[in-house]
């Protein structure tokens, strides 16, 4: 382990030294894809006893979604949890009173989202350090990250643990890379862009491709992408997780400075020990998770508006709706009957690849 950890910090120091212009591209582009390769290798070391990927907190995943709170010692994320969920999670003033993971559950607007109060970051986690790699594994299991700051330290803390998660492949409030990436049998490497590029010609893409000992590929880039975005595809095991800045202790700081605060993009300023504007996190956190509540209708009687069916954003077709139901319902599909925004009449008959949206009324209409 320590041995990566210092390949690691000597790749770093590099970067650090080395100038960027075109020049160095070609070598930047390596050495960014040299760095990837060992922070992939402290994730998941192997080890002889067959211990394989790097340990979590192993908790279960229960509710509709997952929100991970994460965050440096002491910024409050435990008397978040506590106010939130009731969950009781030790409170004191000094560093590192969370030692495990702690799960609490809010149930909000219908649906059940499990909040994880994850042990305090520090500086290094990425590389291995104190336990930041089981910190960072369950991370990449949210569906929404919460970084916790505290609103009298400065923001600095922002940017280091951008960093850490960053360096472990966790993708803030940022879409997938919009490029193409295909291994073929033989043909060298056919690099081809539909857009102007100002970070990566034909050499960085072969001496990135060279360092993963790919010699056959097709590359397509749809807009101006830079190494780390090639890199990360090739990786492909990058998490793409919406992210909230939650600024705590507000209450500790003035008006003009809360104004500053409130620039930060993904921004939501809250005083968990006084109960201020918990209301209004749980509204991001809900516009974050971007969930598709469903309401059944069974024959004959009025919708179930009490118990909504939960989707994602990116599953909500009416097979989706059968399957979190029950596997077998499937089967015995026959069609649906759908009113609401998704449906051009009321109700509208539906196959199972309608796509339904948010407080849909849906009635399942089985096979004989």
């Amino acid at each position: 382990m320590s041995t990566v950890m210092q390949k690691i910090k000597d790749i770093e120091d590099e970067m650090a030294k080395t100038q960027k212009n075109k020049a160095t591209a070609h070598h930047l582009g390596l050495l960014k894809a040299k760095l990837a390769k060992l922070r992939r290798e402290l994730l998941t070391p192997t080890t002889k006893g067959g211990g394989g990927a790097g340990e979590g907190f192993d908790v279960t995943k229960s509710g509709d979604a997952r929100v991970g709170l994460v965050g440096f010692p002491s910024v409050g994320k435990s008397t978040l949890l506590n106010k939130l969920t009731g969950t009781f999670s030790e409170v004191a003033s000094y560093e590192f009173t969370t030692l495990t993971c702690i799960p609490g559950v809010i149930t909000y607007r219908g649906a059940k989202i499990q909040l994880l109060d994850l042990p305090g970051i520090i500086e290094g986690a990425k590389d291995g350090k104190g336990r930041g790699r089981q910190v960072i594994s369950t991370a990449r299991t949210c569906n929404c990250i919460l970084i916790v700051l505290d609103a009298i330290k400065p923001i600095t803390h922002k940017r280091l643990i951008e960093k850490e998660l960053e360096g472990f492949g966790i993708r803030l409030n940022k879409e997938p890379p919009n490029l193409t990436f295909r291994r073929k049998e033989k043909g060298g490497i056919n690099f081809t862009s539909t857009a102007t590029n100002t970070h990566l010609d034909l050499d960085t893409v072969k001496a990135i491709c060279s360092e993963y000992r790919i010699h056959n590929a097709d590359i397509t880039l749809r807009y101006d992408a830079t190494a780390d975005d090639l890199i990360d595809v090739i990786e492909g095991s990058r998490v793409y997780t919406p992210c909230i800045y939650v600024v705590n202790k507000i209450d500790q700081i003035t008006l003009e400075e809360l104004e500053i605060l409130d620039k930060l993009p993904h921004y939501c300023p809250v005083s968990a020990h006084l109960e201020w504007n918990l209301d209004g996190l749980l509204d991001k956190v809900w516009e974050y998770l971007n969930l598709t509540r469903i309401y059944t209708k069974p024959k004959g009687m009025n919708p179930d508006y009490e118990d909504p069916v939960i989707l994602s954003s990116k599953k909500k077709t009416v097979e989706d709706f059968c399957d979190r139901i029950h596997k077998d319902m499937l089967k015995q599909f026959k069609y649906a009957l759908v009113w609401g925004s998704s449906a051009k009449h009321k109700p509208q008959r539906v196959g199972k690849e309608h796509e339904l949206e948010d407080e849909d009324v849906v009635q399942i209409i089985k096979k004989v």
